[in-house]
């Protein structure tokens, strides 16, 4: 893969290294106060955290050609490099809207192919937009239960308001999406013996298509979750004066 790539005129994207340690702090900052924003989690992350996986070379950032910061993205691994994860997707926001989210998060998904070639790469996410360039990377819609077991991925998730829906859950449903590229699925099947061409059937999600029909069973997700969180609170409210 090609470390440095120019999009359009004025982005450079590229994997980071140390050169651009001095970032690090500015990166934090932007993904604590989106978080906050949004009112969801992007795991925080401390300056060192984010100078190691430049050093590491395991992150990518975009920059402009005069050197203004402009996103980030970096990949962890889990369960000895069954899964990789392209976590902590920020762009600043002087630059939104301007492609650069699925320019970052495509390098990064080419860094993540060509450091772990048989990973699986995975990501959970409630944003559309994100699901929308997974999905053109060849990712597909998973249960939760395809995911890493591993207590420390789902700590990431300890930031989000919607955690504890996640927890009561036992990890089996909360309002993202979990979604997976599995490079087992992507290789052409096995040419037959006798000659003949193999017989392939695609199973691509067709997001576009889909997507009308996702965002009304959120909506559902949502409310059901919501009553039963209220039923929660109001059984344990009646023990607690009972008791």
């Amino acid at each position: 893969m090609k470390n440095t790539e120019v999009v359009g005129s004025k982005f450079i994207v590229q994997t980071a290294n140390e050169n651009h340690l001095h970032y690090a702090e500015q990166i934090c900052a932007e993904m604590e106060e989106s978080a906050k924003k949004r009112g969801t989690g992007i795991a925080k992350r401390s300056p060192v955290y984010i100078m190691e996986k430049m050093v590491e070379g395991k992150a990518i950032i975009a920059t402009t050609e005069t050197g203004e910061w402009v996103g980030f993205c970096y990949i962890e691994t889990w369960e000895h490099g069954k899964f990789v994860a392209n976590s902590g997707l920020i762009v600043h926001p002087d630059f939104r809207n301007s492609g650069m989210a699925k320019a970052i998060k495509m390098k990064a998904f080419e860094l993540s192919r060509h450091k772990y070639p048989d990973a699986k790469i995975i990501g959970i996410t409630t944003s559309l937009p994100v699901m929308k360039i997974n999905s053109d990377l060849g990712y597909e819609p998973v249960t939760f239960s395809e995911l890493p077991a591993d207590d420390a991925f789902w700590k990431g998730c300890a930031s989000c308001v919607n955690y504890d829906v996640l927890t009561r859950t036992g990890r089996k449903h909360c309002l993202c999406t979990g979604m997976m590229y599995d490079p087992e699925d992507k290789k052409p099947a096995a040419k037959p013996t006798n000659g003949s061409e193999p017989v392939t059937e695609s199973h691509t999600w067709d997001f576009l298509k889909e997507s009308s029909l996702y965002e009304r069973w959120m909506r559902i997700k949502q409310r059901i979750l919501l009553r039963r969180e209220e039923r929660a609170k109001k059984k344990n409210a009646g023990a607690v004066l009972v008791h």
